[in-house]
């Protein structure tokens, strides 16, 4: 039997999702029929609703009717609306056991086994800029050291990699602007996809680097080594004596192997991007049976773009294993409403052009299927931006919807590997932590399969269940940890994506 041209997502809802373009007249449900063209992975109402009555999805709302909306219409910008809605956080109401695989039943990966007792799925040296002042040197060092041939000696070091940015000075040397770049910087220095670690400055900047060493007690040695352009005595200098310590890097880096390690040391950003009709139906629950597979097995799953969860939050709070994790994330929220309205923007400037186009009407119905990657299980911890996430479990960090820029506090945060889902396209890559793509429909894919490590659109095409796709999401997590190149890590891409959230005055 062919597959139903419509997708229903619950009982209660008064629209359902189109699966293919339907054509005026096409048969939607029931008896109704579609009264207009509608794309793809856009919604049809199934029955009347008047204006000012709420839209649901998922049995949830998603918006409110601007205009009488008839059955088999079209369901989109022109006739629903952002409109606000009291939300029941109930924190802590539905907290459930958690059923933990242990012992020998535990999923393992190859992975690198750092003397702190953390574990990288990578083996890079990384040269991290203070100030976007020093980020040519860092990139020249990176790149002479790539040309030189060294590292052909060294097949066990995944490269050499710049992290340059674009802030560092005309900036406060307090506040939360710079906090989020300490965190940043702190985060990328110590982490365990990092064999070992060169920091350059210019020297005047506001963001010295012997501030960052004694706020995060870092201390130098051959693995982490600082220098700053004005000591060096210019670019050629700073770029010949950045290559000497790179060069002593190398055998110590190339000293470490990969080992059996079980699946507790995995740590997944979860992530969307280029999102559309189809991510709260097919990637983003699949993402989040694989994070809750994550949890069970006694690693890291951590959502983040808090924009990108407002009006869902209430369903996370509910999880939150405690008062305290639960009003972090409230605050947050409140946070990014102030934040918001002192820039002369509001939360529903979100969802992007391309979203819409996707299929996808407000920020209400976007955050909806957003939050479906953090899967079932407890919230166990709320982070701010690139703040170390240390409680097991299923956690949220704060951070702008923006994926380049929340990925990075991802990582900063302690995440080893990245799994991004996409229904318009994404190609986003990042070292030192490999991306894995989800494509959310099946066109897309076929489309871009040079780009995309899994179709999760054979959900949608009626192929395979969620439970069944997130179970070889997590089955992909292992392998790409274990050494396995994902999409993006072969065609190269990394190096452009290190982007540090700015907040604040630049002066």
């Amino acid at each position: 039997m062919a597959p139903k041209v419509t997708l229903r997502l619950n009982n209660a809802d008064n629209v359902v999702v189109a699966r293919v373009d339907l054509a005026p007249g096409a048969l939607v449900e029931g008896n109704v029929t579609a009264q207009d063209h509608v794309p793809a992975g856009h919604k049809v109402a199934t029955g009347p609703i008047v204006k000012g009555e709420a839209v649901r999805k998922y049995d949830q709302i998603i918006g409110f009717a601007s205009l009488d909306i008839n059955p088999g219409d079209h369901v989109h910008v022109h006739n629903c609306a952002m409109g606000d809605f009291e939300r029941d956080y109930a924190i802590g109401s539905e907290v459930k056991p958690i059923d933990y695989i242990t012992g020998g039943e535990r999923a393992s990966f190859e992975g690198y086994v750092r003397s702190n007792g953390r574990v990288g799925t990578r083996n890079y040296i990384g040269v991290l800029t203070s100030v976007n002042c020093s980020a040519s040197v860092a990139r020249f060092i990176a790149r002479d050291m790539e040309r030189s041939g060294l590292l052909e000696n060294y097949p066990g070091v995944d490269g050499v990699v710049a992290l340059t940015h674009s802030t560092g000075c005309g900036m406060a040397g307090a506040g939360e602007g710079y906090e989020n770049l300490q965190r940043v910087l702190w985060g990328h220095a110590r982490h365990p996809n990092f064999a070992g670690i060169l920091m350059v400055g210019l020297g005047c900047e506001v963001n010295q680097i012997d501030f960052l060493l004694e706020a995060y007690g870092i201390d130098r040695g051959p693995l982490f080594q600082t220098m700053n352009i004005q000591d060096a005595g210019g670019v050629r200098k700073t770029v010949d004596w950045g290559m000497d310590m790179v060069k002593e890097m190398l055998p110590e880096a190339a000293k470490a192997k990969r080992q059996t390690v079980s699946a507790e040391h995995l740590s997944v950003a979860l992530q969307c991007g280029g999102s559309d009709g189809y991510s709260g139906i097919t990637a983003n629950p699949a993402l989040g049976y694989a994070a809750d597979l994550v949890t069970r097995h006694g690693g890291q799953a951590i959502l983040a773009e808090t924009p990108e969860i407002y009006g869902a939050e209430h369903l996370l709070t509910r999880r939150a294993v405690s008062d305290d994790v639960g009003n972090k994330l409230i605050e947050r929220i409140k946070w990014w409403e102030d934040y918001t309205a002192r820039n002369g923007g509001e939360m529903d400037n979100n969802p992007s052009p391309g979203n819409k186009k996707g299929g996808l009407t407000t920020i209400l119905e976007k955050s909806l299927g957003a939050a479906a990657k953090g899967g079932t299980t407890n919230l166990a911890g709320v982070y701010k931006y690139g703040e170390p996430a240390t409680a097991k479990g299923f956690v949220f960090m704060d951070s702008p919807g923006y994926d380049p820029a929340s990925i990075t506090g991802q990582v900063a945060s302690g995440a080893n590997v990245v799994c991004f889902t996409t229904g318009r396209g994404s190609v986003y890559g990042n070292k030192p932590c490999p991306s894995i793509k989800l494509a959310t429909n099946t066109t897309m894919y076929n489309k871009m399969s040079e780009d995309m490590d899994v179709n999760c659109g054979e959900i949608a095409d009626g192929n395979v269940s969620v439970e069944e796709k997130g179970t070889e999401i997590f089955r992909k997590f292992l392998s790409i940890a274990s050494g396995e190149p994902s999409k993006s890590e072969a065609q190269g891409l990394g190096d452009a994506e290190f982007i540090p959230w700015q907040v604040g005055a630049v002066m």
